[in-house]
């Protein structure tokens, strides 16, 4: 059985007398055990999805299961009862400034009951998860963003979740502390085997640790699948920009290219390639080049993290003859390479 399904979830707003559709018929499976990215630009409705994975947004239509429970069919006092089991980690951490760390922790066991010892030796054991042995008396205000992320992290694993939800949960970090964070949430995923769904706006976090995803653009699902494929294949234009954008600084858009060289770029046919395999260990390029007599312009390659296995990826502008270029592309593909053509601006 799925962890968690939407079935035709819509979700509308009454603002100022607009009608707003925030989602609409979305259909997702996240299967026990994954850890699942749900990513789009500002405004996608990718938060507001996620706030009806646990029905702090009860949907306007549709369906949202719980291990094949209908959140839509239980009581408040049955939801309060299962949102135990599907925690919540945000952009701003949400801690409680008056209290020290370990107080923040044992908060929620305080409400569900929890004695007062026990609750402090629970969060004990949760803050050597996190790596945060040492601040346990220390406040909020005298944490680092990455520390106080760890804090909301141990404070929601408090009540032993099925499901963790992390709401841009690494955007207000810095690009090391990020990975950190990811480290740490994949060793969480391993070690419990807690459900993860990560929303975010950055495809490296994606890349880096989500083993599926799904691309939200304008409040509807346009692709989802493995990471994998989707890096390797995009079939949506939102997926195409996201990865385009996607630069080696944890998802920061390159600056700095004069304008000739963007009419350039823009006036190439371009093809954005991924070396997988062994692809990545011949000279492909190189040989082609000799191969058709032909120089091609390089405009990207990075190599990136994929799901713990890199993967080279390249943008070439072709030569301006046609026949060249279906040729080109046919001996690309012919010696193991994923391509595809580029339509949008490459940064």
């Amino acid at each position: 059985m799925s962890e968690i399904e939407v079935k035709h979830l819509t979700k509308t707003f009454e603002q100022k007398g607009l009608h707003v559709e925030a989602l609409k018929d979305i259909n997702l499976t996240i299967e026990a055990g994954d850890i699942y990215g749900i990513i789009g630009m500002s405004g996608a409705g990718k938060s507001t999805l996620v706030r009806c994975l646990n029905y702090l947004e009860r949907p306007t239509e549709g369906q949202v299961l719980i291990e094949g429970k209908d959140l839509g069919n239980l009581s408040e006092k049955e939801l309060r009862k299962q949102r135990s089991d599907i925690a919540m980690i945000f952009q701003h951490f949400n801690l409680l400034m008056q209290k020290n760390v370990i107080d923040n922790i044992c908060f929620p066991l305080q409400i569900q009951g929890v004695g007062k010892k026990e609750a402090k030796e629970k969060a004990r054991e949760l803050l050597k998860t996190v790596g945060l042995e040492d601040k346990e008396k220390a406040y909020p205000a005298q944490l680092s963003g990455g520390q106080k992320q760890r804090v909301a992290i141990a404070r929601a694993l408090a009540s032993n979740p099925k499901i963790l939800l992390c709401d841009e949960a690494t955007s207000a970090l810095d690009p090391q502390t990020t990975a950190s964070i990811l480290e740490l949430l994949k060793h969480i995923n391993e070690e419990f085997g807690i459900t993860i769904v990560i929303i975010t706006h950055q495809m490296s976090v994606i890349r880096e640790i989500c083993n599926r995803v799904a691309i939200i653009e304008r409040g509807a699902l346009v692709e989802n699948g493995l990471v994998e494929d989707i890096f390797s294949h995009p079939k949506s234009r939102a997926a195409r920009e996201l990865i385009l954008k996607d630069s080696p600084e944890t998802g920061i858009r390159r600056e700095g290219r004069t304008a000739a060289l963007m009419d350039r770029i823009q006036g190439d046919r371009k093809l954005r390639i991924v070396f997988s395999g062994q692809s990545a260990f011949e000279p492909v390029i190189a040989n082609m080049i000799l191969k058709f007599g032909t120089p091609v312009n390089i405009w990207r390659a990075d190599t990136k993290n994929v799901g713990g296995v890199a993967k080279g990826e390249m943008i070439l502008g072709l030569p301006d003859d046609r026949h060249l270029q279906v040729d080109m592309e046919q001996y690309l593909t012919e010696h193991g390479l994923a391509v595809e053509e580029v339509t949008e601006d490459v940064e």
